[in-house]
């Protein structure tokens, strides 16, 4: 579990294939911010840009560690796939602050980044996410982009997606790797994990009530 407040941005030095197959992942060197991995032990969790993975081989001198990529995961996820900045975030601990909100490091679906710009002192940041997602985002709700918890200020559905406008201050654009994204990169979208449950509460209680039977009829 995690909380979308970006603990640190780290860099993927090199991607390995596990295999020579489609069904095959990579495996992810990842250096991190000095002194980052002094409290990570092997099998901990780390979202990298808000997928959730397992630290697999760790040297936290050198401030750099390892973790295998499914396919099934790489099929699912952006920025993973090639070296570049990430942004981390390691296990929430249950007596941790809940700065952003509820977090699960499980994907949802991949956007991509229409505008970053500067308005003001903060920035724009608009994206298209699938049509799919469109009717868990809502207008002050929160959704996570590469791992960072950010309030919606608009919702706009189209026919092919849902346009969402943030609004991003100075210290998230300078601590985390947002700030390196341009227009049509693709982006990790996590929908608010409440949202998710009341959809599902609402589809098992709307299956569940009997259907209104038909009046008998008549003989003429």
């Amino acid at each position: 579990m995690f909380t979308g407040i970006i603990t640190g941005v780290g860099r993927i030095a090199d991607v390995q294939a596990l295999g020579t197959g489609p069904e095959h992942g990579v495996r992810l060197s990842v250096v991190a911010p000095p002194a980052y991995l002094d409290d990570v032990g092997l099998g901990d969790s780390i979202a990298i840009n808000g997928a959730c993975m397992t630290v697999t081989t760790l040297d936290a001198a050198a401030g750099t560690f390892t973790v295998d990529v499914s396919a099934e995961s790489l099929a699912r996820t952006a920025g993973l796939q090639r070296p570049g900045a990430v942004n981390l975030e390691k296990a929430l601990r249950a007596a941790d602050r809940l700065g952003g909100h509820i977090v699960s490091g499980h994907v949802d679906g991949i956007g991509r980044v229409l505008r970053l710009e500067p308005v003001g002192e903060s920035w724009r940041f608009e994206i298209a996410a699938p049509r799919a997602l469109a009717k868990y985002l809502a207008y002050k709700g929160s959704i996570t982009v590469n791992g960072v918890s950010l309030t919606v200020n608009r919702v706009t559905d189209t026919a092919d997606d849902c346009r969402v406008d943030i609004n991003l201050i100075p210290h998230t654009v300078e601590h985390t790797a947002l700030g390196g994204l341009r227009p049509g990169d693709a982006v990790n979208l996590e929908i608010d994990l409440i949202a998710r449950y009341v959809e599902r509460m609402l589809s098992v209680d709307a299956a569940a009530r009997p259907t209104p039977s038909s009046p008998p009829e008549t003989a003429a």
